[in-house]
């Protein structure tokens, strides 16, 4: 498969720029989700048919069944404990590597696997970058059971945060509420602007009824930006603070 819009040329150098500059043989992967981490896998299923020796761990079935098509070998965290690198993508990045993530609703598998790496790696397009992040409405999973009484405690904490009046939707798919590889819904909170991404993502999800977030602060260690033309350049933001005590080794 082959990009065919400049958009997808820009994914395309983002993810294959990945297997030269990180990859090594016998390295244990996370497999981001999303357009521009599925463009890695590819790249990375090709590697193998080359004879390049890893195996990966999918943050959503998404992610897993394109694994399998293109030949990457799979296993799971409770065979190989922590992980040596995750490469996955984001739907908005700040120039301190702060980013939005959930899209594509994997957030929480997401997370899962990013915090048992060694070191993450975001790889974007260049129209992903932002000087703020907040215009991609920020996504957060909630159990189902009494989901509006949570959503209310969402707009209450926005509301104490500074960030008043805070739009908040269920994201619908197919005439229904979508619901994740996990069973739960997504509310996407539409902030426009998020003031202190440090200060709402530590806070969040000390809510009962949510499950993750969609600000992932502080965990990347390098950005991949892809470009249309095919170049790439690499940002070091390993040190940018994270919100979670929990970002280890990077």
């Amino acid at each position: 498969m082959q990009p065919s819009n400049e958009q997808d040329r820009a994914k395309w150098a983002a993810g294959t720029a990945v297997i030269d500059a990180y990859i090594r043989d016998g390295m244990k992967l996370g497999l981001g989700s999303g357009t521009t981490s599925h463009w890695f896998v590819r790249a990375l299923g090709e590697a193998v048919s080359n004879g390049l020796n890893v195996v990966g761990v999918p943050t959503s079935t998404g992610t897993r069944d394109l694994a399998l098509e293109v030949g990457v070998p799979l296993t799971t965290l409770a065979e190989v404990g922590r992980l040596d690198l995750t490469v996955d993508g984001a739907d908005e990045i700040d120039p301190a590597g702060h980013m939005i993530k959930g899209g594509g609703a994997c957030l929480l598998w997401e997370r899962i696997i990013a915090d048992t790496s060694n070191k993450v790696v975001c790889v974007v397009d260049e129209g992903k970058v932002v000087d703020q992040l907040g215009k991609f409405p920020l996504p957060i999973e909630v159990v189902q059971y009494e989901w509006q009484a949570t959503e209310r405690a969402i707009s209450s904490l926005l509301d104490e945060l500074g960030q008043p009046g805070v739009k908040l939707t269920r994201r619908e798919k197919d005439g229904g509420p979508l619901v994740t590889d996990s069973g739960n819904f997504i509310v996407d909170a539409h902030l426009e602007a998020i003031k202190d991404p440090i200060a709402l993502d530590s806070q969040l999800n000390w809510i009962p009824g949510v499950v993750e977030n969609g600000l992932f602060t502080g965990i990347a260690a390098e950005v991949v930006i892809g470009r249309a033309d095919g170049s790439h350049d690499i940002r070091d933001v390993s040190a940018t603070r994270s919100a979670r005590p929990s970002t280890r080794g990077r």
